[in-house]
């Protein structure tokens, strides 16, 4: 078995053999060919994406754009000229330092927020908490989605065709943390499935807790009227009375509609005996769809963000694996949902993305979801659950 790296930078040297394209949206670009998968790389130029790095990824049946900069976030992917991504107000990528993620309020995180993938954590994932002098102690959905990767590379391996952009994110302080997640992009040649591949260290000689969670949002147009989630429920319940209001349709989604405000929803999903399980978007056809495996083990838990609202105001569905539910975190410790790490430990995290674009794929990820189901009937919760909701 052969394998290629190829070191796009590290931490002390930029990228070299850089060149200009003309009819690229990038200012500079590297392109190589590993096998039956093209790869580019470059960086965005002017406004708020300014020396925003990127990477394209073409496997024959998929095109990912991930994001080096913004945390190893992929921000759109494309498979039969069908764009999963969404249209957010954003109007982004937007680099890090245009994100004022320490805003006073807590929710700065928003001005950056337009990425079909962002990772929430890795110290906090949930909602913006104050300490008792109304001093911020920690912002909507944590740092890491806006830490430029330290190291970035490519990895292709001859024989199975595989490759993997690696890249590591550090969210460190001094006295404080150092949280290293190493992530590794995978693709196959000739597969449309994309597997993120996140591992995550406490690099400091004390024991450290950590959260993380994955934003994945889908908008048009996978998201219509009529579009379905489907998912092998245990449990679920909503997060406050206004998605109480409409727990008779927690998984069905209309068309766009100027004031709509968010309806939110907490699940566990069934999984398999290896602790892998699947819930899919799929559109008013069923001939489209995202389908989002991934392990319980390390991602016990299970979002549903509805956030049907004009197309203008962004028109975007979540589906979210995550450690825990995205509450303030010091009512998540309460309950025991942070991930404890010792001095040197590594705890790993899996998720696949399948965009479908038949209805045979869509059907095919139908079944298994059904299978995954069986015949036991689903714990559903009425009103918000004791325990997963604050009072």
């Amino acid at each position: 078995m052969t394998t290629k790296t190829a070191q796009l930078r590290d931490s002390g040297s930029r990228a070299s053999q850089i060149q200009w394209e003309e009819d690229s949206p990038l200012s500079m670009t590297i392109e190589t060919r590993q096998g039956e998968i093209t790869t580019k790389y470059g960086k965005f130029v002017g406004g708020v994406s300014d020396q925003i790095e990127v990477i394209e990824v073409d496997t024959g049946a998929v095109r990912a754009l991930i994001l080096p900069t913004r945390g190893m976030g992929i921000w759109k992917i494309e498979k039969d000229g069908v764009s999963f991504s969404w249209d957010s107000p954003i109007s982004g990528p937007v680099h890090p330092t245009q994100v004022p993620i320490h805003d006073p309020s807590g929710i700065g995180w928003l001005e950056g927020f337009d990425e079909l993938v962002v990772r929430c954590g890795l110290e906090s994932n949930g909602a913006p908490e104050h300490d008792a002098n109304g001093n911020l102690t920690y912002p909507l959905h944590g740092r890491v989605g806006n830490l430029p990767a330290q190291s970035l590379s490519i990895e292709f391996d001859e024989a199975s065709g595989r490759l993997d952009v690696i890249g590591e994110v550090i969210e460190s302080r001094l006295f404080i943390k150092r949280l290293r997640m190493r992530s590794r992009v995978r693709f196959q040649a000739g597969n449309a499935e994309i597997s993120l591949l996140d591992d995550v260290t406490n690099d400091l000689s004390k024991p450290a807790t950590m959260q993380l969670l994955y934003h994945i949002n889908v908008g048009h147009p996978v998201l219509d009227a009529g579009s379905v989630l489907e998912a092998p429920l245990a449990r679920l319940a909503p997060k406050d009375e206004l998605s109480a209001s409409e727990m008779e349709t927690w998984n069905q989604f209309d068309g766009p509609e100027s004031g709509f405000s968010e309806r939110v929803y907490f699940a566990e999903l069934r999984s398999d005996e290896n602790s892998s399980t699947t819930a899919m978007l799929r559109s008013s056809g069923s001939d489209r769809g995202l389908a989002v495996s991934f392990n319980t083990s390390g991602l016990p838990k299970f979002i549903i963000w509805k956030n049907t609202a004009a197309t203008s105001d962004g028109y975007v569905t979540g589906l979210e694996p995550a450690t825990n539910f995205p509450n303030q975190r010091s009512y998540e410790a309460n309950q025991g949902r942070v991930v404890e790490l010792q001095p040197d430990e590594t705890v790993a995290f899996r998720v696949t993305l399948e965009p479908l674009t038949t209805t045979e794929d869509v059907e095919r990820v139908n079944e298994r979801i059904q299978d995954l189901r069986g015949d036991l009937d689903p714990e559903i919760h009425d009103k918000p659950k004791e325990g997963w909701s604050p009072r």
